[in-house]
Order: structure tokens, then sequence, then C-alpha cells
């Protein structure tokens, strides 16, 4: 299986909720190593950048307003299969659909308050990495 990085942000819920460590913790266990890790506040013009693949959507506004709602912990995670990985741990976008083991599926309630955002695709690692850590 191909080393490869990942990008994830822990959303300001969860670092509210005092649940970096767990959350961080989950992917160390599993094998994962953190090359980069950092905290600040997401501006509203960065999130409808990032997230306008949703632009058209009815959530867009409560997406934008959840992840700018206070500071976020993001981070490069590296790793053989790294991203299916991440995206396995994580568990499905609705915490309803969450299954119980996954970090959605023990901590989150609602969407959009789903606790961590992952890169789905070595691509979207590629751009969401250069869009929040530059191309240092």
């Amino acid at each position: 299986m191909q080393v490869e990085q990942t990008f994830i942000i822990i959303k300001p819920e969860a670092v509210a909720r005092g649940l970096v460590g767990e959350i961080l913790s989950r992917f160390e266990r599993k094998g994962l190593t953190i090359r980069r890790l950092a905290v600040r506040q997401i501006e509203p013009e960065l999130a409808k950048v990032h997230y306008g693949h949703h632009a058209d959507k009815p959530f867009f506004g409560e997406l934008i307003e959840a992840i700018t709602a206070g500071p976020v912990v993001m981070g490069v995670l590296e790793g053989p299969g790294a991203i299916a990985h991440v995206r396995n741990l994580i568990g499905a976008t609705d915490p309803l659909k969450a299954a119980p083991g996954t970090i959605r599926g023990d901590f989150a309630l609602q969407n959009p308050y789903n606790m961590v955002h992952a890169s789905d695709s070595p691509e979207t690692a590629r751009a969401e990495i250069a869009r929040f850590f530059g191309d240092e």
C-alpha cells in the first residue's frame, strides 16, 4: 500500500468539547504519523473556497457558519493508505449513519457538527494541504 498524506480539520465543536487529544490519538493508534499540526480560526472567505463544491446546496450557509464558529485544529497525517484509513476512522458524514466506534459515531449528534473534515482523494488532499499550509 502506498504511503500518502491526507488533510484533516478537527472542527470547532470538537475543539470546544475538549476532544482534540482523543481524536488525534485515534489516528496515532491506527499507525498514522502526524506530519503537521496547527490551530487557527478559519475566516468565512476561506471556508467558502474550501466548501465551494457545496455552494449550491441548501446547507452551505450552515456549513460555513459551523466551520468558522471557533478555532480548529488542522493537520497533515501520513501513512500507507492514509486517506482511506482516516475516512474509515471518522465514519459516515451523517452522524446518525456513522458506526459506533468511529469518531462521528461516538461523538457527533447532527450535521454539520460532525467533528472532523477529512480529504476524500489524493487530489483533494494535495489541494487542501496547499490551501491551509501553503507550499512549504
